[in-house]
């Protein structure tokens, strides 16, 4: 893997050239596509594939009969329920 040392420039117009090492290593090639986002004070980019598999890894111990969707609806229902009650 690059070095993950690379001072990079940020242009007047916003823009930052990924050195040509690291998108070697993280095999970037143009049009490819990534999400920014900050971490703190630091700016994380990565691949939408790097993203979603972190969130099925998160979740995959929820059956896929089970909708969290529906799950949070019917909590806030009951929720809703018990305050109008309580007044």
């Amino acid at each position: 893997m690059a070095s993950r040392d690379n001072e990079i420039q940020v242009g007047a117009q916003g823009r930052i050239v990924i050195p040509a090492a690291l998108r070697k290593a993280l095999e970037l090639k143009p049009g490819d596509r990534l999400l920014a986002r900050a971490e703190g004070d630091s700016l994380v980019l990565e691949r939408r594939e790097t993203i979603e598999r972190r969130l099925r890894e998160r979740f995959r111990h929820i059956p896929t009969n089970v909708s969290l969707a529906e799950e949070l609806i019917a909590e806030r229902r009951t929720e809703a329920l018990q305050e109008s009650n309580d007044t």
